[in-house]
C-alpha cells in the first residue's frame, strides 16, 4: 500500500501540460488517404501517443498501472479497499497491453518513457503469481464470475499477439503458474453473454501452449456464443443491442478464429466468420459521413472501439472501413476534453461524464479503446492499410436523399442524412428495473431515446422533467417525471417506424409511435393508446451545447396557427414544430446534464393526454439555417403525409 501511496503522490506531481493538448497528424498522406491524411505509422504514433500518457505514471518495473480515480461513478470509490485498488491496476496492465501489444510483436525493443514494454508487462504478469505481492490475484477457488476473468480473457487475446516476447520468455515456473492461476477461472462459470469469450480465449492460448484444458466447456461456450447471433451482423448481448456485439462478439469471434479456430476447430471458426461477414451489410451506416460515432448504450468510454471489427473482412470496403474508424479515432484524439491533466483519456465521451458511465468502470477501463489498434497486426500491403479512402455508401448519396436502414431481427433502424451527413439510431429497450439485482444503466438515458445521433448527443434527463429526444409521464403518485423505456417494435413499413412504448413505473400509460424520416429531420405521429386518467406528458426535441457562447432561439409565425420553435448554437439549428395536440412549446437551459459543455438548451412541449389523443410533430436540424418558406414547405409535407397514412 506504501508503494500506492507513492504512486499517487507521483500522478499528482505530473504536469498539467495535457489538458486541452490533442493528436496531430503529422505529415499527412492525402494522396492514400485523402480525407483524414491517416496512415498505418499515423495509427502506430497514435497508440504510442496513448501510452506516453499511461507509461508517464510508471517509473520503475514494479509500479502498478494505476490512475486516480475521477468522477462519482467509476470505482474504487474507497482507496483504502485493496481489492478494488488491485482490480483496477489490473485493468490498467490487460487494457494498456492491449493497446502496447501489436506494437511489441513489431518491434519487441519499443520503449516508452524509459521503459521497454516487453519488460515492463513480463515483471507485471510475474507481479500476478507473487504471493505477498499487492498484484497477486491468485486462484479463483469457489468465486463465481469476477472482473479478473475479463481481464485474463484480455490477457489470452493479448497473449496471441504479442505471446512470443512477452509471455514465452517468462520462466517456466511463471508461465505454469500463470497457467494455473487463469485457467482456475476460465474454467469456470462466466456470464451468459459475451463474457464466455473470455473463458475461450484463456483455454485456447494455454492449449496453444500445450496445456491441458476443459474442452467440453469450452465447446459449450462456443455453442452459446453462436445462439446469441440475430441476424444482420448483429448479437444479442442479454439483455441489450449496442456496441458489445461489435467490439466483442464480432471482434472477438473473427480473433478467435484466426489465432485458434481455423486450425483447431474449423467448424466452428467457419460460422463466426459467415457471421462475421453479415457485419458489413449494415454497420459501417451507423457511422456519419466523416466517421463520427453515436453515444450510444452502456460504456461509451471504450470510444473508438466500436471500429475494431472493421478491418477484419476478406470481402469488403476497405477503403471505406479505414476512413470510418481513422474518423472516429480523431474524434476522440482531436477532442481538447478527451485526455485528462494526468495524460489519461477521461471518464466520459470526449470529457468526464458520469451519466454515460457504470459502476463496474475504472480509470483504466478506458483503454479497452485499444481494440481499435488491432488492425496493426495487418501489414502495410494488407488491403485495409494499402486502398485508398473512400466515403462508401455516402458517396452515393445526394442533396436531400435519406437513406433508411431496418434490421428486424435486433429490431433497430438506422438512418443516415445527405444534408448532414449524420447518421441516426432508433434500436431496443426494454428491460425491467423492478427485477432482482437491476442494472438501472439498461433502461437509462443510454438506451431509452427515441433516437440518437451522431451529431447531437443525448442530453441526461432533468429533475424537474427537462428532456432531450424522448416522452417524460408525470407520475402524480409519486411526484416525480419518469421517461418512457420500454419498447416494442411493431413494424417498419412504408417509411414507417411502429413502436409502442411505457414508463417502467405506470404501465397503465402507453404510447404508439410512428417515425417518419425526413430529410432534414423527423416526422413524428404517436397515439395515447392506454390511459387511466389525464396525465402530463413532455417530449423533448435534441438538445444543443452552448460550446461557443450562448445558444440563440425564436418562435417563427408560420401562419394557420403553426409555430417554429428554433434554437442554433452556430452549429447546428434545429426546429420543432408542433402539428397536432402540441400547444406552446418552450426552450430550457440546463446544466451539467450535457456531454459536451456544461450549458445546453432544449425545446420542449408539454401537454395533459388522455386515451385516443394524438401528438404529431415535426422535429428538424440543419447545419445550415431554416427560412419561413422550408419550414411552410415541410408543414404542409408533413399533414399530407399524416392525412394519406392515418
Amino acid at each position: 500500500m506504501k508503494k500506492l501511496f507513492l504512486v499517487i503522490a507521483m500522478m499528482f506531481s505530473i504536469m498539467a501540460s495535457y489538458a486541452g493538448t490533442t493528436f496531430k497528424v503529422e505529415k499527412p498522406d492525402y494522396k492514400l488517404s485523402p480525407y483524414t491524411g491517416m496512415t498505418r505509422e499515423h495509427w502506430k504514433q497514435a497508440a504510442e501517443y496513448l501510452l506516453q500518457g499511461a507509461f508517464n505514471h510508471i517509473k520503475t518495473l514494479d509500479d502498478p498501472m494505476y490512475f486516480q480515480r475521477m468522477g462519482d461513478v467509476c470505482y474504487p470509490k474507497d482507496e483504502s479497499n485493496k481489492s478494488r485498488v488491485r482490480g483496477a491496476t489490473l485493468e490498467g496492465m490487460a487494457r494498456t497491453l492491449f493497446m502496447a501489444s501489436p506494437l511489441i510483436r513489431e518491434d519487441s525493443t519499443i520503449t516508452i518513457n524509459g521503459i521497454r514494454l516487453v519488460d515492463y508487462y513480463r515483471r507485471q504478469l510475474t507481479l500476478l503469481v507473487t504471493p505477498g505481492n499487492p498484484q497477486f490475484v491468485g486462484l479463483r477457488g469457489k468465486r463465481g464470475p469476477c472482473q479478473d476473468l475479463v481481464e485474463f480473457g484480455a490477457l489470452g487475446v493479448c497473449f496471441f499477439v504479442c505471446g512470443e516476447q512477452v509471455f514465452d520468455p517468462l520462466p517456466k515456473q511463471t508461465r505454469d503458474a500463470l497457467y494455473e492461476m487463469m485457467e482456475s477461472y476460465a474454467d469456470g462459470p462466466t456470464v451468459a453473454q459475451n463474457w464466455r469469450y473470455f473463458n475461450i480465449f484463456v483455454m485456447s492460448f494455454f492449449h496453444t501452449r500445450g496445456y491441458k484444458i476443459n474442452e467440453p466447456l469450452m465447446k459449450k461456450y462456443l455453442d452459446a456464443l453462436l445462439g446469441d447471433y440475430r441476424g444482420h451482423g448483429w448479437y444479442y448481448d442479454v439483455p441489450n443491442y449496442d456496441y458489445y456485439s461489435m467490439w466483442a462478439y464480432q471482434l472477438y469471434g473473427k480473433l478467435w478464429s484466426k489465432f485458434y479456430g481455423r486450425q483447431y476447430l474449423p467448424e466452428y471458426a467457419a460460422k463466426f466468420e459467415k457471421n462475421f461477414d453479415d457485419m458489413y451489410t449494415g454497420y459501417p451506416d451507423l457511422f456519419a459521413r466523416d466517421g463520427r460515432m453515436p453515444m450510444w448504450g452502456r460504456s461509451n468510454m471504450y470510444r473508438f472501439a466500436a471500429t475494431a471489427p472493421l478491418a477484419w473482412g476478406d470481402n469488403c470496403n476497405h477503403g471505406w472501413m479505414r476512413r470510418i474508424a481513422s474518423g472516429c479515432l480523431l474524434q476522440f484524439l482531436q477532442h481538447p476534453d478527451f485526455l485528462a491533466n494526468d495524460g489519461i483519456p477521461t471518464p466520459g465521451f470526449y470529457g468526464l461524464f458520469d451519466p454515460v458511465l457504470q459502476g463496474y468502470s475504472c480509470r483504466g477501463s478506458v483503454y479497452w479503446c485499444a481494440k481499435a489498434f488491432l488492425p496493426l497486426l495487418l501489414p502495410q500491403e494488407d488491403k485495409y492499410w494499402s486502398e485508398k479512402e473512400n466515403e462508401g455508401n455516402w458517396a452515393k448519396m445526394k442533396k436531400n436523399q435519406v437513406a433508411c436502414h431496418y434490421y428486424p431481427e435486433p429490431k433497430m433502424l438506422v438512418t443516415d442524412y445527405a444534408n448532414t451527413g449524420a447518421a441516426e439510431i432508433r434500436a431496443y429497450c426494454d428491460y425491467d428495473v423492478n427485477r432482482s439485482w437491476p442494472e438501472h444503466f439498461r433502461a437509462s438515458e443510454q438506451y431509452n431515446k427515441l433516437a440518437y445521433n451522431t451529431d447531437l448527443l443525448w442530453m441526461a434527463d432533468g429533475k424537474n422533467g427537462e428532456v432531450a429526444m424522448n416522452y417524460m409521464v408525470y407520475n402524480e403518485d409519486k411526484k416525480l417525471w419518469e421517461p418512457t423505456r420500454r419498447y416494442t417494435t411493431l413494424s417498419y413499413n412504408n417509411g414507417m417506424l411502429i413502436r409502442s412504448v411505457f414508463p417502467q413505473q405506470n404501465q397503465n400509460f402507453k404510447l404508439r409511435l410512428v417515425d417518419i424520416a425526413l430529410s432534414d429531420g423527423t416526422l413524428r405521429v404517436d397515439d395515447v393508446f392506454s390511459c387511466d386518467k389525464p396525465t402530463k406528458i413532455r417530449l423533448g426535441h435534441y438538445a444543443l451545447p452552448c460550446k461557443h457562447g450562448d445558444v440563440k432561439s425564436e418562435v417563427l409565425d408560420l401562419g394557420n396557427g403553426y409555430k417554429a420553435y428554433i434554437i442554433n448554437n452556430g452549429e447546428y439549428e434545429l426546429a420543432m414544430i408542433g402539428l397536432e395536440g402540441w400547444g406552446d412549446m418552450q426552450t430550457i437551459i440546463t446544466h451539467g446534464l450535457h456531454p459536451e459543455a456544461d450549458a445546453c438548451m432544449v425545446i420542449n412541449a408539454e401537454a395533459t393526454a388522455q386515451k385516443g389523443d394524438r401528438f404529431a410533430c415535426l422535429q428538424l436540424q440543419t447545419k445550415s439555417h431554416f427560412t419561413k418558406s422550408q419550414l411552410r414547405k415541410y408543414v404542409e409535407e408533413a399533414r399530407l403525409k399524416i392525412s394519406s397514412y392515418f
